[in-house]
């Protein structure tokens, strides 16, 4: 078994696994994925004689946490070949690539799975639903509001209203700019749909996707932690607070340490390496995303496998705020 990055000229020799696992996508959003996603993004393959067997495709991202930018990776077109399947292929390049986030600075990857299951073993947690929004007929009965198809020349428009309204309501998002929705456009109509704009007295109010038959199922979103260091800095809290404690990884080492966590609400997170014999518990990476992405509270979390904390702990972790205001609506 060989595994390795594939470089930017062979990202379309992984197109021919794409169609077979994926062959429920139509030709022209796959024709889309790779002129535009696969242009810019890293494709893991593993390769038995001499053909792609399994891939994995790293989609860059920029994102908008807790108010600074991070670059992160989403986590796509995981597949592999029938034939080669229950031989530990997904599992070895879910962690190459996790390794290779860690070396490049990132905090978290995020994915939305085909099942739920497939990715807890890897330590993913889910922390989002997707919100279902499309255009419907009976929007355009709304008094005061005008809809129409977006245009190349609404991308910069769109990006700079959305960031603003985003920043209003969400501590985690996809930041837009005019390539974001220049891309969506052509991946609303690579399936058949279409991006609307809302205005209201000529401003940009919202935008929609809209398909002929709309699709009920709202995916999930599942997250995990890369690097607990910079994940940790990400957080603000509600009061001072001061507490060491021990992260355990079995994928990331460098996760696996000690960690001493002090801060007001006004200087934010300032962290330490800490000594293992003032730990006052021990937490997982997959808890602790669970915990920092405000998907269960610290006494849901001490419930999971692994997880101890003194009572002291648990009281000074209630005053993380968690990262629980999720947009993430992204496909690919």
């Amino acid at each position: 078994m060989d595994i390795r990055k594939l470089d930017l000229p062979e990202h379309e020799d992984s197109r021919r696994l794409y169609e077979e696992v994926f062959s429920e996508d139509s030709q022209s959003f796959v024709d889309y994925y790779y002129r535009e996603k696969a242009s810019d993004n890293q494709i893991y393959v593993v390769e038995e004689e001499g053909e792609i067997r399994s891939m994995l495709h790293l989609n860059p991202y920029r994102l908008y946490v807790n108010g600074s930018g991070k670059d992160v990776n989403y986590i796509v077109a995981v597949a592999t070949q029938k034939e080669y399947r229950k031989r530990g292929y997904m599992a070895s390049l879910l962690k190459r690539a996790l390794r290779d986030m860690y070396q490049a600075g990132e905090s978290f990857t995020f994915l939305m799975p085909a099942s739920e299951s497939i990715y807890l073993p890897f330590d993913f947690r889910t922390v989002y639903e997707q919100s279902g929004k499309f255009c419907r007929k009976e929007d355009e009965e709304i008094p005061g509001i005008e809809i129409t198809d977006a245009k190349e020349q609404d991308c910069l428009e769109l990006a700079a209203s959305a960031n603003r309204h985003l920043a209003e309501q969400y501590q985690v998002f996809a930041v837009r700019d005019e390539a974001y929705y220049r891309r969506l456009i052509h991946e609303y109509e690579s399936d058949g749909g279409k991006l609307k704009v809302y205005r209201q007295n000529g401003e940009i109010i919202d935008c929609r996707g809209y398909f002929p038959e709309e699709d009920g199922e709202c995916p999930k979103i599942m997250v995990r932690i890369v690097d607990v260091r910079r994940m940790l800095m990400a957080l603000r809290l509600r009061s001072l607070m001061g507490v060491c404690f021990c992260v355990t990884d079995p994928v990331v080492e460098e996760n696996n340490r000690c960690v001493t966590l002090t801060g007001t609400e006004f200087s934010g997170v300032m962290l330490m390496d800490g000594k293992r014999e003032n730990a006052e518990g021990t937490i997982g990476i997959a808890p602790l995303a669970s915990l920092i992405f405000g998907a269960k509270t610290v006494e849901e979390v001490c419930m999971e496998e692994g997880v101890e904390m003194s009572g002291r702990m648990k009281g000074e972790l209630e005053k993380w705020i968690p990262l629980s205001g999720i947009y993430l609506n992204e496909t690919v």
